[in-house]
């Protein structure tokens, strides 16, 4: 079968598993305890996401070479910066990681402060930035397919989040709502929002730098990892 579709199908059930379990938190935790629940989730969704990552890396000069700039000056240097940002956006989301896992009980937190002020959905945000980098870098086919599904789940998942934020909170996320945007700096152009640049002087940003730092010399290794995976 063509990597092409083979990758699609591995975004479909990734997606379908992972938004589908976030739909049924509150009936599962009701029944198994947000700690058991936490911890279902993650074995379901990391294989998942782990078998995606490594079929992603093996194959992303599949298909059509579409264009190729990797040695236009300028380009490297480009695509490493907006690797960064994507990070700042993709991983602040979720501050306590002890939640993640599951020590602490779980909880569905409704954040208004730091990265959530520049837009309410940073994930979806950083995986855009994320995709729009390595697209340009790799300018494969499988590349832009694969980037164009990881978008498509995350502007799903805009929707799905608002919808489970606002069964849960009612008027306090629509108060949210109405001072946040989705697009990156809407809300603080319009007036509705104001940056307090105090809050981004937190652990869990300083943990992202120092991932992405960590990132930039592992890479290669990461490569060769994953490349002895005969998928």
């Amino acid at each position: 079968m063509d990597s092409h579709l083979i990758v699609l199908g591995l975004l479909l059930v990734f997606a379908i598993a992972h938004s589908g379990l976030a739909a049924l938190r509150p009936w599962g935790e009701e029944r198994m305890g947000a700690r058991l629940y936490r911890v279902l989730f993650a074995l379901v969704s990391i294989p998942l996401a782990v078998v995606l990552i490594i079929y992603f890396f093996n194959h992303r000069y599949d298909g059509w070479q579409l264009w190729q700039v990797q040695t236009v000056p300028g380009i490297p240097i480009l695509v490493w910066v907006l690797s960064a940002i994507s990070f700042l956006f993709l991983y602040p989301a979720t501050f306590n990681l002890l939640e993640i896992a599951a020590i602490q009980k779980p909880q569905v937190h409704l954040y208004e402060t730091g990265i959530v002020r520049i837009t309410r959905h940073p994930q979806f945000i950083g995986q855009i930035i994320w995709c729009i980098a390595h697209t340009l870098w790799i300018g494969s086919s499988f590349t832009l397919v694969t980037s164009i599904g990881l978008i498509l789940h995350h502007l799903f998942a805009v929707w799905h989040g608002d919808r489970r934020w606002r069964n849960r909170y009612g008027e306090a996320f629509t108060a949210v709502e109405a001072r946040t945007s989705v697009i990156p700096f809407l809300a603080i152009w319009q007036g509705r929002q104001t940056l307090q640049w105090q809050e981004f002087l937190r652990p869990a940003y300083l943990g992202v730098v120092l991932f992405i730092f960590l990132l930039w010399y592992s890479h290669p290794l990461l490569m060769q990892a994953t490349s002895q995976v005969n998928w």
